[in-house]
């Protein structure tokens, strides 16, 4: 049996509440990534974008100036 006292949330103190997660991080299970699979370009339909939003994208230099 554990010594833990159980507290209010409002009484937990981050670094308790770092610790527990710490010890609970083995028991979780992390599902396994896969990558989405590509849609075809003939699938995409029905998106509209205002020529204002397409003009501010086209005009920022993160996205291919």
């Amino acid at each position: 049996m554990s010594n833990h006292i159980a507290t209010r949330e409002s009484e937990m103190s981050l670094a308790e509440l770092r610790g527990d997660c710490a010890r609970m991080a083995p028991h979780w299970v992390v599902p396994a990534k896969s990558a989405p699979a590509p849609v075809a370009p003939s699938r995409i339909h029905g998106i509209t974008v205002p020529a204002a939003s397409a003009r501010l994208i086209d005009a920022m230099s993160d996205y291919g100036d």
